[in-house]
């Protein structure tokens, strides 16, 4: 009998079983050059069933060897043209004419190829995939009951992760390492697995990786350039948990079946994402609702009655427009990561279909930020409705996500009321995150992040004196305005954003300093150099009207030899405290000086008594300047008042 094999059935490796069974003992068997060619080009690219492939070949070659069948070359390698046409059957045809040139039986695993030998009246074996009679493969030895995971790679001593989800270990289960041949044994026969268990399908293969799916085990085959040794990692999950086996399933099931349907299943690697979503599919699947899945690769555990897709033609978004078309009740979205799965997921949910999602992260902050990066905060509530946070396999928090008008948190007044999109906790209603829009970009804010932030500049206005000689160096702000001190504290974060707002908007127009003065909430002062002064205001008003209409307050420009010239000038006090050793506070409706005609030009610590307050730089007319209001110089006319002794101690 002669034979003529294709690519696909030296790819699936059961000729020479068939051969060792004594089917084609005897046989004469012919393989292509095309054949040979296609598989050295799979191998040179690092896809794992081109070594798998010639090491059929190399098995047959041992055969003929040993007199058990005769092997035979035959035909020429394709050209490049043949080889561009490839995926148009070139190649297939040219493997079909040597058996036809033969009179060959034409063996193949390839329904396609079999059906248009048969058309060309070839006589065609066709192997069918395997279904039933399946032995253990090798890797399976390494696991047992407690193993969640299995870790080979050459030259090195197994290893596997073992315990639950929340108490795993990594432990050494050999102490001889793997050999590489060891290892390509072991993905040959995952492979052949693949080809023929109904269960099994290659989900990725790349140069120098190859990932497969047999049932409820994840196989990984790394080898070079990928990676610096040839590796296999095989992970299966070692629990089957339903729904209602977690402490807050109630709050799941309540909110997917009313109208929030838009759902994200956040955590670590490794936390239960997963585990959870396959729980969330299967109960909706019992519970009536038509659900299917978009995975890449598929890993979900499922009933057969959700089907599973993944990415069509490489692309999640073709994947969607198929569903869209299809209409389930429920779509699964297991690891979005890419941009296209991100914008996928918002498409599909706008468009009215339940949506859960599961993304990889830290905390319930980074998952929203990976979506608001993506996705324009302000629709991010009709996406995502709850959001659910897994550790060690246990649910810990449920969160909220909805949308508002307000001031967001360390924004204190009116002017800064915007919409935010609100991340609270389900169960005690508690605000986690506010996310909105300032200066053009999207700001997730914790609210751990505010609490601190306020913290810092309380002890900042606390302990920081003020001086004008020490600041009209740098041209910084002129002392802050009046203003409530009850308040202080609260106010100034919102007034420091408008001034860097008002800073960098009329930067854009000058070359030096733009020092910027909050008088309220509406209004605000801008000294800049005298000859950026027109440019500023533009033509006619134009560019300074186009600031103005953008913020939202009025601006008013003023050149900074007035500012100087303000500064020398003496001020008339409204109140003067005599301190004694010819140490004097004046007050005005705006300031606080402190007169100290000694320490002129040094620098000084003040003191209450023997407690230290702050210390400040004394101008060269001997004098500090405070604002009035500020907490620090409330304080000084407090312990005046109650006659502590105010004195100042050269550094």
């Amino acid at each position: 009998m002669i034979l003529v094999p294709d690519t696909s059935v030296l790819i699936d490796g059961r000729i020479t079983s068939m051969i060792k069974a004594g089917e084609y003992k005897g046989s004469t068997i012919i393989v292509p050059e095309a054949v040979i060619a296609e598989l050295e080009a799979q191998a040179n690219n690092g896809r794992e069933i081109g070594f798998s492939g010639l090491n059929e070949l190399q098995q047959l070659s041992r055969m003929a060897e040993e007199k058990t069948i005769e092997l035979k070359f035959s035909g020429v390698r394709p050209s490049l043209e043949q080889v561009k046409l490839a995926s148009g059957g070139e190649i297939d045809a040219m493997i079909r004419n040597i058996a036809i040139e033969n009179s060959a039986r034409f063996i193949t695993s390839d329904f396609v190829q079999a059906e248009v030998a048969r058309a060309k009246g070839l006589d065609v074996i066709y192997l069918k995939p395997q279904v039933s009679d399946f032995v253990p493969l090798g890797i399976d030895q390494f696991f047992d009951e407690h193993t969640i995971a299995v870790y080979l790679k050459e030259r090195v001593c197994p290893s596997a992760k073992k315990g639950t989800i929340s108490d795993m270990k990594l432990m050494k289960i050999r102490e001889q390492p793997t050999s590489e041949y060891e290892l390509r044994a072991l993905a040959q026969e995952i492979l052949e697995r693949a080809k023929r268990d109904p269960d099994g399908f290659i989900e990725v293969e790349k140069r120098g990786i190859t990932v497969v799916q047999i049932g409820s085990m994840r196989i990984a085959i790394a080898r070079r350039p990928f990676s610096d040794g040839m590796e296999i990692t095989a992970v299966r999950p070692i629990v089957d948990v339903t729904l209602k086996d977690y402490a807050k399933a109630d709050i799941i099931t309540k909110r997917i079946t009313s109208e929030k349907r838009g759902l994200i299943i956040v955590g670590a690697p490794g936390s239960g994402k997963t585990t959870l979503a396959q729980s969330v599919a299967t109960y909706l699947s019992d519970s009536g609702f038509v659900v299917k899945t978009m995975e890449a690769p598929r890993e979900l555990q499922v009933p057969d009655q959700i089907t599973q897709y993944t990415m069509l033609d490489g692309s999640m978004s073709n994947t969607a427009d198929v569903l869209l078309l299809v209409r389930p009740d429920f779509v699964i979205f297991d690891e979005l990561r890419k941009n296209e799965d991100f914008n996928v997921f918002a498409d599909m949910r706008l468009a009215g279909l339940g949506m859960i999602g599961v993304i990889h992260a830290n905390g319930v902050q980074d998952a929203v930020q990976r979506f608001s990066d993506r996705v324009d905060f302000s629709v991010l509530s009709q996406i995502i409705n709850t959001i659910i946070f897994v550790k060690q396999g246990v649910i810990t928090k449920v969160y909220d996500v909805d949308f508002t008008i307000k001031v967001p948190e360390g924004m204190a007044n009116e002017m800064h009321i915007r919409p935010v999109t609100i991340v609270t906790d389900h169960e005690t209603g508690e605000l986690v995150i506010d996310v909105f829009r300032y200066d053009g970009e999207t700001i997730v804010m914790p609210m751990t992040a505010v609490s601190t932030a306020a913290r810092k500049a309380s002890q900042v206005v606390q302990n920081v004196g003020v001086s004008v000689a020490s600041v009209s160096n740098v041209h910084s702000p002129v002392p802050l305005p009046e203003m409530n001190p009850a308040k202080e504290n609260e106010d100034r974060p919102g007034w420091k954003l408008m001034e860097k707002d008002i800073q960098r908007e009329i930067g854009r127009y000058t070359e030096g300093f733009v020092d910027v003065q909050m008088i309220s909430d509406t209004k605000a002062v801008v000294y800049i150099d005298d000859k950026d002064v027109p440019a500023a205001i533009g033509k006619g008003g134009k560019n300074i009207s186009a600031i103005v209409n953008k913020i939202g307050i009025g601006i008013d420009i003023k050149p900074r030899s007035e500012f100087d010239r303000q500064q020398l000038q003496p001020q008339k006090s409204d109140v003067e405290f005599n301190l004694g050793s010819g140490i004097k506070i004046q007050t005005d409706k705006k300031q606080l000086t402190i007169v100290a005609p000694e320490q002129s030009g040094k620098i000084v610590d003040v003191f209450a008594g023997k407690e230290y307050l702050f210390t400040a730089t004394v101008n060269e007319m001997g004098e500090i300047h405070l604002a009035k209001n500020s907490s620090i110089a409330q304080e000084m006319i407090r312990r005046y008042q109650n006659s502590e002794n105010i004195k100042l101690r050269p550094v």
